[in-house]
């Protein structure tokens, strides 16, 4: 059903403007990164309206008198009708439900109400040991829209990997770059990058997972730019202002950098996860005038500084493209041998353990494992591609790759975290796009 908003407006007592509003909700409303005692939630609409969100815990049958209820937002074409709520002031490990009001109404469409729920994440700290958990993964997804394609044979598919994600029952999705994919008729207009995430966000395939359980990203080149594009890349406060209008991460760029980027960090349960960028700060490595570097030493010492600090069992880092394999071709870390290098260097020398590494954009999926001059393993685990075109790399030269762990189809990954508090484990998994496992490798935090 569409929300009816009648709106009037008047200049020195006289009604000069009137029209009807019709505002629905456009997709499923997505959560995004869910605290102990806060939650984020977005929402997309067909048209301009305001609107408002209530939740309430659920153990109670019906919306009550004391619900938390946000501050009306109004949504406009400019931002692409999407606004982010943030809900405070809830109570640790407890599930909670909620509703959209457009303006002053419950949105009602044809979305399931019962994807409407989270759960904060439980107070466990000096109680008992951090629960089990599972966290889905993926990179590189392209949905076809023809209009705006190249010609020849279309270049995405087998959507159905979105529900099989979905039925995994993730507690959480990380999405590792190329999230979407700016066409040319995108790069030079905002409202083209608005568009592309609108288009992605509307896919059927794809509502069941948004309300599965909360979303982080990062991203890479074609949710940023042009291929390959760097940091010389003109219009890359456009791409970062329409990153943070669809994805509700829990902050989007350094301080120390002021604000540039879309690099965060976050808790969930006992692991620490740091999503880094490396676009923003980028020069080609075929630069020869400026030294060549993807994250830029600002971004690395805060994030040697953060792992140095952190105590969890496995600190996760997440990057667009690859940063463990020694194979330097395409846009590999390998090609900047001295910021890679100087990275896992500090991380040693810092005595930084459990550090995963998770990439995206390759079109294939592997594990890379590299044994640190201490002895201490630092593994890569490449995840890609969600619904984009495939490449098998088995013949790509990376000596550091486990075996059996090439996909060259595409896929997704999870990562499920197990065990005691002093005695963590994760499960490394490859799934194909009907859920199935292909391959898992398991560690301990003390492996690495």
């Amino acid at each position: 059903m569409t929300a009816i908003f009648h709106r009037t407006f008047f200049v020195a007592g006289l009604a000069l403007i009137s029209w009807n509003v019709a505002a629905q909700l456009a997709c499923q409303p997505m959560v995004g990164h869910v605290g102990l005692r806060d939650a984020r939630i977005w929402i997309q609409t067909e048209g301009p309206c305001t609107a408002s969100l209530q939740c309430w815990a659920d153990s109670l049958d019906k919306a009550p008198k004391a619900v938390h209820a946000t501050p009306l937002q109004d949504l406009t074409a400019g931002g692409a009708y999407t606004t982010t709520f943030d809900v405070a002031d809830l109570n640790p490990g407890t599930t909670y439900r909620f509703q959209v009001l457009v303006n002053g109404k419950r949105a009602k469409t044809g979305f399931d109400p019962a994807l409407q729920r989270f759960t904060t994440q439980p107070l466990w700290q000096y109680r008992f040991d951090p629960p089990p958990f599972t966290v889905a993964l993926g990179s590189c997804a392209f949905v076809n829209e023809t209009a705006f394609d190249r010609p020849g044979k279309p270049y995405g598919g087998e959507y159905e990997i979105f529900d099989a994600i979905a039925q995994s029952q993730p507690d959480m999705m990380l999405w590792l770059g190329d999230n979407v994919y700016f066409r040319e008729v995108d790069w030079y207009a905002r409202s083209g990058m608005q568009h592309r995430y609108s288009h992605l966000r509307k896919l059927p395939e794809l509502q069941q997972l948004l309300g599965a359980c909360p979303h982080y990203a990062t991203w890479d080149d074609h949710d940023y730019g042009p291929d390959n594009s760097d940091g010389s890349w003109v219009h890359k406060d456009w791409a970062a202002q329409t990153f943070g209008e669809f994805w509700p991460n829990p902050s989007q760029g350094l301080p120390d950098l002021s604000g540039a980027g879309v690099t965060t960090a976050f808790k969930f349960h006992d692991v620490d996860f740091f999503l880094l960028d490396n676009r923003t700060f980028r020069v080609n490595h075929d630069n020869v005038s400026t030294p060549p570097q993807v994250l830029g030493a600002e971004q690395v010492d805060w994030l040697i500084q953060a792992l140095q600090y952190s105590r969890a069992p496995f600190k996760v880092v997440t990057i667009g493209g690859q940063f463990l394999s020694d194979f330097a071709d395409f846009e590999n870390m390998a090609l900047y041998p001295a910021e890679r290098d100087g990275i896992l260097e500090r991380i040693q020398d810092e005595g930084i353990h459990g550090v995963v590494f998770l990439s995206g954009d390759r079109h294939s999926s592997e594990l890379t494992e590299l044994m640190l001059p201490n002895g201490q393993k630092v593994i890569d685990f490449t995840c890609s591609a969600l619904t984009s075109g495939t490449y098998d790399h088995s013949d790509e030269p990376n000596t550091l790759r486990v075996d059996g762990t090439m996909v060259g189809d595409r896929n997704f990954g999870t990562l499920e975290i197990t065990g005691p508090r002093k005695d963590r484990s994760m499960t490394i998994r490859t799934h194909g796009t009907d859920g199935k496992v292909i391959w898992e490798r398991k560690y301990k935090a003390s492996d690495l």
